[in-house]
Parts: structure tokens; C-alpha cells; sequence
């Protein structure tokens, strides 16, 4: 059963919790949205603590940032345009989330990609996460900047600012944000340690065979990648997107109808085997 805008509000509300009680921002940092429907979206307001929020709180615009309804003392973000400028470059997706997790944020702010392939939940679940180019928050640069990775990745770094993900729905556009926080963290330690040991390409393209056969819904390295052999991708060897599997025309004019994605249950589940088999 679809959900009504008072459950959708309530969940934008827990996610909000989680993303402060995880230290993924500070004071009133950070935003979130849902699309409704192709003209109806609800985010979280400005000015307001996302680990302190109830459902009066939550706006709802249109696909141009507009107002539809918000009750008084509340106003959508003005980096809703970044959240819009997703939507209407990626018809696949239906919620996106905007945090300043520690170290992904750090990475960010030292302007290093999350590019190396150090773990496998990280490669088959994210990819490669790049960065896009620093805008002036609040203005039509930083949705600009972002643009150019809609059709390849679902997640970015936001260069001296923050992170941004986004999926098929709150839940999953949550927790990509989880997920890039992590990698970032584990990064961060195995560099402090000497460096990470990274996998070499034949172990990637198994990872990747794997979320193919998995149908993950989203963009990823594994489908169609448009930064053969940069340090935008990582260890690809300029042999990604080279799969009968791809989706599109490498242009990013993707029309593609995703699954459901798995449960974490069957992800982990098929995660270990790939790690037996790679003897990890």
C-alpha cells in the first residue's frame, strides 16, 4: 500500500534523527527530500535542526522549488534547487539527501574521490564516488556542477561542503549516505595505517558481474561509466562500461525500469559468497 504524506513526513522526520544522532550534521545543516509525483515534493525546511523536526515541519514544493503548501515560521531550503536539478535528470529516482558526514566531508574538503576499491559491499553498492566542483551554496552552481554526474553515479561529494545521495526511495537514499560515510571512514584509517590494499581489476569486474546479476537498481561503474581510466573510477582499466550488460548509449540517455533492490539480509548473504570465492 502506498504511503500517505503524513507517513512519508513521519519517515523524513526519523531519517532526519538518524542523520544528526550519526554526527552527519551539525546545528541546521542538511536537507531531504521525496517526490510525490512528477510535481509534488516534500522537503525539510531551512533554519531548523534535522534531528529535531515533527511533520509540521516539513514543506512541500514543486518540481521548480515553489511552494505548495508549508505551514507558518517554515520555508523549504534554498538548496532545494540541487535536490530539483536530480530529479529532473533522473527519472529513476524519488528521494535525495543532502549531509555533512565527518569524513566523507574531510575527503570532500581535501578534494580526494572515494575511488579506491578497498572493500566489497563498497564496490558492488556504491562504485566510484566523485566530486563534483565546488559551488556557492544557495545558487544555481552547485546544482550546475552536479549535473554532469546524474547519469553515472548516485552518490557525489560536494567539494568543501558535503555529500549527496540519492535512490529509489528515502530508505535507500539514506542509506547510500551511510554507506559513503563508511567507506570514507575505513579509507581515512587504512591511509593512517600505511594504505589501503586495494583490489586488483579482475577482482572488481567480479564485484561488478555480481551487482549486475544482483539488478541493484541505480548508476554505477558496473553498468555505464563515462570516466574510463580517470581518478574518477575507480581501477577500471577503461574496461567498465565495456559489458553487453550496459544500459544506455554511454550519452546518459538511460531509459531503464530497475527492480526492487534486495534486502540487506541478501545482499550481505551474496556478499559473503563473493568473498569466499575470492578467498577473503
Amino acid at each position: 500500500m502506498q504511503q500517505n504524506e503524513y507517513e512519508i513526513k513521519k519517515q523524513i522526520c526519523d531519517i532526519g534523527k538518524r542523520i544528526y544522532n550519526r554526527n552527519m550534521v551539525a546545528a541546521n545543516d542538511g536537507n531531504i527530500s521525496v517526490k510525490l509525483n512528477d510535481h509534488e515534493f516534500l522537503c525539510t525546511p531551512t533554519g531548523v535542526s534535522k534531528g529535531f523536526m515533527t511533520p509540521e515541519f516539513i514543506c512541500k514544493v514543486d518540481e521548480n522549488g515553489n511552494v505548495i503548501q508549508a505551514n507558518k515560521g517554515f520555508k523549504p531550503s534554498s538548496e532545494i534547487k540541487m535536490h530539483m536539478r536530480v530529479y529532473a535528470k533522473r527519472p529513476d529516482v524519488n528521494s535525495v539527501v543532502h549531509a555533512h558526514p565527518t569524513f566523507a566531508t574531510a575527503f570532500a574538503i581535501a578534494g580526494i574521490p572515494l575511488t579506491q576499491p578497498i572493500m566489497p559491499e563498497a564496490v558492488i553498492a556504491l562504485g566510484c564516488v566523485p566530486i563534483a566542483e565546488y559551488g556557492t551554496p544557495s545558487t544555481m552552481e552547485i546544482p550546475d556542477n552536479v549535473e554532469k554526474y546524474l547519469p553515472y553515479y548516485d552518490a557525489v561529494l560536494l567539494e568543501s561542503h558535503g555529500a549527496l545521495t540519492w535512490s529509489v526511495d528515502l530508505l535507500s537514499a539514506y542509506h547510500k549516505m551511510e554507506s559513503v560515510e563508511f567507506y570514507a571512514e575505513l579509507l581515512y584509517k587504512a591511509r593512517a595505517l600505511g594504505g589501503p590494499k586495494e583490489f586488483d581489476n579482475a577482482t572488481v569486474q567480479k564485484l561488478y558481474e555480481i551487482r549486475r546479476q544482483m539488478g541493484l537498481p541505480g548508476k554505477h561503474p558496473a553498468d555505464l561509466c563515462q570516466n574510463k581510466g580517470t581518478t574518477n573510477c575507480h581501477n577500471c582499466g577503461g574496461s567498465c562500461g565495456s559489458s553487453s550488460n550496459n544500459y544506455g548509449n554511454g550519452t546518459g540517455s538511460v531509459n531503464q525500469s530497475f527492480p526492487k533492490q534486495p534486502s540487506p539480509e541478501v545482499v550481505a548473504e551474496i556478499t559473503k559468497k563473493v568473498m569466499n570465492q575470492l578467498g577473503l
